[in-house]
């Protein structure tokens, strides 16, 4: 094998690895040899790490020396709900120290749920010769200053080019040419993001000289932005695709703004009301208009019913529509889902309620995503009348419908039934009823079979979320046909530790699993332990996992950081039989971590140094059987000159079977 993968040579395979995509199987060609290995290590340009603890800055960096492109998630999902402590950790400081360093031409940033200093920022701004995309995804620690550095150093690159023939000894001017090239901030994304607003005017710091901007979202921001710097903004940058306001951007000032970007596809709006005055609804219905690749739009923040109708004429050519900010009632949001009739994707409050998923059904036939958010979550009586009747209908007649979150206040095993049935091809389905243990509204029965009819039907299944009065039997189901779900929610579920025990010894492919208020506990933790080593993470809270428990798997499992928060003083303090607050055990091969705060406790075992290199030792063994079907196939290649779309195609089907 060694011998065949260095009679081809190596330019050839970086260019047909750069074909290869997939993390999962770019990991696998680089277990094949040594040789495709280092070949593989140099030419890996982009990189995901779904959790930050799980390697360190120095190993990703001696292990990836040429990246262009990261992307990294800090804290776990369940902050989303606040349920992790202030002060937790997913600190991007030391990462972007590191990379500043050592990657000077990165190109690309993207943080989800991590802590990021105005400091950070700056060293973002000034550190990186050819840097373009900055996207900072539910991310807290910043302010507009940060974004003034950053604004303020985004057009300072360049960089030079040139060709050269291959003349021997004399370089003579006629064969090299130079090119300047400057290359400057594309993306900026700010999206669910927490920003301490000092300032309105940090919009100004772009330079003059700037043009290069594709996407903006300053959506999060909460109060007041200079408009006339955004406005100055805009007209300078004549290949905007994607542009999302805040909500403190006015009505009238919208016509202007969307102006001055004709070659819009996404438009977030600010605060969409106004008092009703014809010439700012013809003024906005005749910029829209005028966009003619417009297909997404978002924001609509206190929507008035007045100036909805602006949008009919381009509602036909939309495919994502945005309405999870607009508190308008039903009979106007039916009348303008109704207009958008190739619409793929649609979020929207409650107060669509049934009839407009009626109207959703009939009207968007390519529909492939629909997220129904509460309008008053903690209200004791329904203020809308959206059922499951609504969520049935779409399934009907939706048949490209593949991803649902839906809120709602009742459901049956026969609606979920239903839904599975009509739509097998569901891969993500989220169901939140809005109290918790609420059973089958109709027999008042847990909804154990309407769950599992989701798993059994829906054979793709990649996300789930679980609600209602469930008992171990669902968990049985998911157990049995889950086998392709990556990623569980559970909260105020199950009997028994049984439950947990049929998901972690059942569920294949599973990578994270989210649990809260659930009887689970010590057994079925300690009985699948090594399950967990094949894990992102496993996340849980309010539940009967003991302090003496979480010691035995930290013992066990050195691979695994098990961490115990407990916001009630050190967990050693009470009877090891006690229930932790929360337990968060993910994979790493950084071994502890060092930012851990004083209601974190990290359950020691024996020693990780190595982990890594225990970790390739078994991944290169599990390749041992498949050597001679690569020799096989590279033989092909090699005699019969096939071309490289095809070996890309035997890459990539050995690649799945190493994974």
């Amino acid at each position: 094998m060694q011998r065949i993968a260095f009679s081809i040579p190596e330019e050839v395979l970086e260019h047909v690895f750069s074909f290869v995509h997939s993390d999962k199987d770019r990991n696998a060609i680089s277990l094949v040899c040594k040789s495709w290995y280092e070949i593989e290590r140099w030419c890996r340009r982009r990189i995901f790490i779904g959790n930050c603890y799980a390697v360190s800055p120095r190993m990703l960096i001696k292990r990836f020396p040429e990246v262009r492109s990261i992307t990294l998630k800090g804290k776990p999902h369940f902050a989303d709900f606040n349920l992790v402590p202030e002060g937790w950790g997913g600190y991007a400081c030391t990462w972007i120290e590191a990379m500043a360093t050592a990657y000077p031409w990165l190109e690309e940033i993207r943080l989800k749920r991590m802590v990021i200093t105005d400091d950070s920022l700056e060293l973002i701004a000034k550190s990186f010769k050819n840097f373009q995309v900055l996207v900072l995804s539910s991310c807290e620690g910043f302010s507009t200053d940060g974004l003034a550095a950053i604004a303020a150093n985004c057009s300072n690159n360049s960089y030079i080019s040139g060709t050269c023939a291959a003349v021997p000894i004399v370089l003579f001017a006629a064969d090299f040419q130079v090119k300047i090239e400057s290359v400057n901030l594309r993306e900026l994304d700010l999206r669910e993001s927490e920003v301490d607003d000092l300032s309105g005017h940090w919009l100004s710091q772009f330079p003059d000289s700037f043009t290069s901007l594709v996407s903006l979202n300053i959506s999060c921001l909460g109060s007041e932005v200079s408009l006339s710097a955004l406005e100055r903004l805009l007209g300078r940058c004549p290949n905007l695709q994607s542009l999302r306001l805040n909500r403190a951007v006015p009505l009238d000032r919208l016509v202007n703004l969307i102006g001055r970007s004709p070659n819009l596809v996404e438009l977030g709006t600010g605060t969409y009301s106004s008092e009703v005055q014809p010439d700012v609804f013809s003024d906005l219905a005749g910029v829209f208009v005028g966009c003619k690749q417009l297909k997404s739009l978002s924001g609509f923040w206190d929507a008035v019913p007045y100036y909805l109708p602006a949008v009919y004429p381009i509602s036909s050519r939309l495919t994502s529509l945005n309405l999870s900010y607009a508190t308008t009632e039903s009979p106007y949001l039916v009348k303008l889902v109704s207009e958008c009739q190739n619409l793929q994707r649609l979020w929207v409050l409650d107060y669509i309620e049934d009839s407009g998923l009626d109207a959703l059904a009939a009207s968007c036939k390519d529909l492939r995503e629909l997220r129904v958010f509460p309008s008053d979550p903690f209200g004791l009586e329904p203020n809308v009348a959206l059922t499951e009747k609504g969520l049935v209908s779409v399934s009907e007649g939706c048949p490209k419908l593949q991803s649902v979150l839906y809120f709602c206040r009742q459901m049956s095993n026969a609606a979920l039934v239903t839904i599975a049935r009509n739509r097998p091809n569901m891969t993500r389905f989220r169901l939140c009823i809005i109290e918790p243990r609420t059973p089958d509204y109709l027999t008042l029965e847990p909804l154990d079979a309407g769950f599992g009819a989701i798993v059994e039907h829906c054979k793709d299944l990649q996300r789930l979320s679980l609600s209602g009065l469930l008992t171990d039997r669902v968990f049985e189901y998911i157990g049995t046909y889950g086998k392709k779900l990556e990623m569980l929610s559970v909260a105020f579920a199950g009997d028994s530790d049984l439950g947990l025990h049929y998901v972690l010894s059942g569920c294949d492919n599973l990578r994270k699993l989210e649990v809260r208020d659930c009887p689970f506990g010590d057994k079925a933790l300690l009985a699948n332990a090594a399950k967990l080593e094949t894990m992102r993470s496993l996340w849980m809270s309010s539940c009967a996992v003991s302090y003496g428990a979480c010691k035995l798997l930290g013992q066990k499992m050195p691979r695994l950081n098990v961490e115990v928060i407990d916001e009630r003083g050190p967990p050693d303090s009470r009877p090891e039989s006690c229930p932790v607050e929360k337990l968060y055990i993910y994979r790493t091969i950084a071994g502890r971590r060092m930012d851990m705060p004083g209601f974190v406790w990290r359950m020691e075992g024996a020693s990780g140094g190595n982990c890594q290199w225990q970790v390739q030792a078994q991944e290169a063994s599990r390749t041992k059987k498949f050597t001679v079907a690569w020799h096989i196939q590279l033989q092909l290649w090699l005699v019969f000159e096939l071309d490289v779309i095809l070996f890309l195609k035997l890459v990539s089907t050995f690649c799945r079977l190493l994974a």
